[in-house]
């Protein structure tokens, strides 16, 4: 056997033998269900049967083990990928196979223990479900659980079929539905683990002294007596609660994930069968997922590609790691604050500049603000928040920059006040440092002339609001060395965040390509589609909020000024701007109708004092038009297929290098929706000859903003991932 070492080994009672199955995968780092440990699990459960017969009662026991340093990673999910829905009964009599394998171990009327010594998830932790009795190492890194629903699956390897009946009905919908993991002291709280020890050394002694304690054993369900926790769907409490639960799941999902509906299913229709007809039950719903689009975007992504990012594939190579001790902020508003609060909460000490003490020490009460909500609600002891803000030191002084690592500048979109900001601070810099703009749109080329260093000068663009998102892009300028990108890269790792390396250009890739999906939104309505539809389209498609909300809270009147230095900018050199129809009517609602959005008392929206915000009626006289016509998948498609076209211009032009920061970017970023897997794997999901042809359809009937080139449509080729 490849992947897992058998042995018979003396149990603690006389004469006594236990079967320790160690999980060993040769050549990886960590256990998974490859085909090759499918293969061996069937010779390890025969081997154990060969010995059950020859031995007796004299084989008392089974240990589950690992030889890694986490005891089982889960399922082969590139395996996965390979799947088409043709191979869906391939797949549910694989499932079978293997469950009969777990059936048959767990059966036997001996003790199974499983030792965790590390993290078990998704098809990890139904193996450690295998075990009547769960041994965990007590350390508060290790997680348990069934995060499948992350991936566009579904447990389905006895997972959704044991915890339902380990915790009941409704209290292991979080686990299942929503994929909530668990440490060790929270799954012996459940009762999922049943004892823990402090070092590895102690897991096998402790089974073998629970073997030798209790030497029968069966799963709960398999009791005479069990009753599931709670009730079944004929209780009516429970009964009561089903009835809202798709719903409320459907308004979350938008019926654009079939993995928690699918997971839903198996949980209700397996509590109201036996627990061998549950089990396929759950088996064809999975077989149904892993052979589906959805789950193989979701992998790629949330997976592979997010693996990507964290191994640093996107890092230049041959750099020292770098740990920031100091960094300073350039302008305490709300981006400034924010970044000041995602660095202290991370222990670096932090200068918090503005050009008044004052405004300075407002930007600090945001992080005071923020740090008294976690203390009220419990998840910060009041010394950690002491703490934090004592590492925010505001100023009005540039000497207080002094000796700082980085700088970053997070002042009003303005080129002249960032070169001023930039010269006034760039010497307080400690040997060796850097300096960062945090600009949303400029071209970073283009600050870095104010810079005495432009190869020391980078661009890293965070979203606001900074404390909840976790992207952050890198913008590498044409002069930026290797050095100053590896370096940013770390520091927006050692914040807890996930960076993507972008080259320079207008609004980089997830601001130019954010406007994309704005801009179309508001040339729809131009055309004389009704505002209620654009929003809900968009968001039935799966993005968080329609176009015309987001243009409302992140400023038309920004969007404006973007305009206006684009057209001096292009003015510059002795070239003309064509805005889109898009722009063009956001231009009018701010300087025609006077709504520059949210913050200036409204927008596209109305926000009436503490009600609901609501369409502005005066939409509907000004743009709409009762004899439009559309369809609700064109207006989809075209919020989508236009972002995603963007996407494809960026890795042709080289503003984007790689599939993964194009993925993740615009999830993280931008918010395309995460089913698709993200802007360039909704191509790559939809396929590359599909795409073109829609895409080229819809370039017919609304512009040249839909067209793929030549070169597009190469890039596109060369970079499809391939497995």
């Amino acid at each position: 056997m490849q992947t897992i070492r058998y042995e018979l080994i003396p149990a603690q009672n006389a004469d006594g033998q236990v079967a320790l199955i160690t999980f060993d995968e040769q050549g990886s780092p960590v256990n998974t269900m490859c085909r090759q440990w499918q293969s061996d699990l069937a010779e390890a459960t025969a081997r154990v049967l060969a010995d059950r017969d020859q031995l007796g009662d004299a084989l008392q026991g089974i240990v589950l083990a690992s030889a890694k340093s986490s005891f089982f990673a889960g399922a082969d999910l590139k395996a996965t990928l390979r799947l088409t829905p043709a191979d869906a009964p391939a797949a549910f009599e694989e499932i079978e196979r293997m469950k009969k394998h777990f059936r048959t171990l767990e059966t036997l009327g001996i003790p199974v223990v499983a030792c965790l010594n590390g993290t078990a998830l998704g098809g990890g932790w139904e193996v450690a479900l295998i075990a009547h009795h769960r041994i965990a190492l007590d350390d508060p890194k290790i997680q348990f659980g069934l995060p499948e629903v992350t991936l566009g699956l579904m447990p389905g390897a006895t997972g959704i079929t044991k915890m339902t009946r380990l915790l009941g009905l409704l209290k292991a919908q979080p686990y299942i539905l929503e994929g909530k993991l668990f440490g060790p002291a929270e799954a012996q709280r459940l009762n999922l683990v049943h004892a823990l020890v402090d070092a590895p050394g102690q897991l096998l002694p402790a089974a073998l002294a629970h073997i030798a304690a209790h030497p029968k054993a069966q799963q709960p369900w398999d009791a005479k007596d069990y009753k599931m926790p709670g009730g079944t769907p004929a209780n009516p409490k429970v009964a009561n609660a089903l009835v809202v639960a798709p719903a409320m799941l459907t308004k979350t999902t938008r019926g654009r994930y079939p993995a928690p509906e699918a997971a839903l299913s198996a949980m209700v229709e397996g509590a109201l069968v036996d627990y061998d007809t549950a089990l396929r039950i759950e088996s064809r719903y999975l077989a149904r997922l892993m052979t589906g689009q959805v789950a193989h975007n979701m992998i790629n992504t949330f997976f592979f590609d997010m693996n990507a990012i964290r191994a640093g594939k996107s890092r230049p190579a041959g750099v020292a790691r770098f740990k920031p001790a100091k960094v300073g902020v350039l302008g305490a508003g709300m981006m400034g604050a924010g970044i000041a609060w995602a660095q202290a909460s991370r222990g670096i000490a932090t200068v918090l500049k503005d050009v008044s003490l004052d405004k300075a020490e407002a930007g600090k009460a945001y992080s005071a603000k923020l740090a008294q909500k976690r203390v009220d609600k419990g998840g910060m002891a009041a010394e950690a928040a002491q703490a934090l803000l004592a590492r925010i030191t505001p100023t009005q002084d540039a000497a207080d920059l002094a000796g700082c690592d980085l700088i970053i500048e997070a002042v009003f979109e303005n080129r002249d006040l960032k070169a001023q900001v930039t010269r006034e601070a760039e010497p307080q810099l400690a040997p060796g440092g850097f300096f960062a703009s945090n600009t949303s749109t400029l071209p970073i080329s283009g600050l870095a002339q104010a810079s005495h260093r432009p190869d020391k000068f980078i661009g890293i663009h965070f979203f606001s609001p900074v404390d909840k998102m976790k992207l952050v892009e890198i913008i590498r300028g044409k002069a930026t060395d290797d050095e100053t990108v590896a370096r940013a890269f770390d520091y927006v790792q050692a914040l807890g965040k996930i960076p993507i390396v972008v080259n320079d250009s207008r609004g980089f890739y997830t601001s130019r390509t954010f406007g994309t999906f704005v801009m179309e939104g508001a040339a729809m309505l131009g055309e004389g589609i009704p505002a209620a539809v654009i929003e809900n389209a968009a968001m039935q498609a799966g993005m968080p909020v329609g176009p015309l909300a987001v243009l409302d809270e992140t400023a038309l009147s920004l969007s404006v000024h973007v305009l206006d230095q684009t057209r001096a900018d292009y003015a510059a050199e002795g070239k003309s701007y064509a805005a889109t129809p898009g722009e063009l009517l956001v231009e009018r609602m701010v300087r025609e109708h006077g709504r520059p959005g949210r913050a200036g008392g409204g927008g596209f929206y109305d926000y009436p004092a503490g009600g609901k915000k609501q369409l502005w009626p005066e939409l509907r006289g000004l743009f709409e038009k009762a004899d439009a016509l559309w369809q609700l998948q064109d207006i989809q498609d075209r919020l989508l297929y236009r972002q995603a076209i963007e996407t494809a211009r960026c890795l042709a032009e080289d503003v984007l290098t790689s599939v993964h920061d194009a993925n993740i970017g615009s999830i993280f970023g931008i918010g395309f929706p995460a089913w698709t897997g993200g802007a360039l794997q909704f191509i790559y999901g939809t396929g590359v000859p599909a795409f073109v042809q829609r895409a080229d359809e819809l370039a017919s009937r609304h512009g040249s903003g839909f067209a793929l080139d030549a070169r597009t449509r190469a890039a596109l080729e060369q970079h499809q991932p391939r497995y």
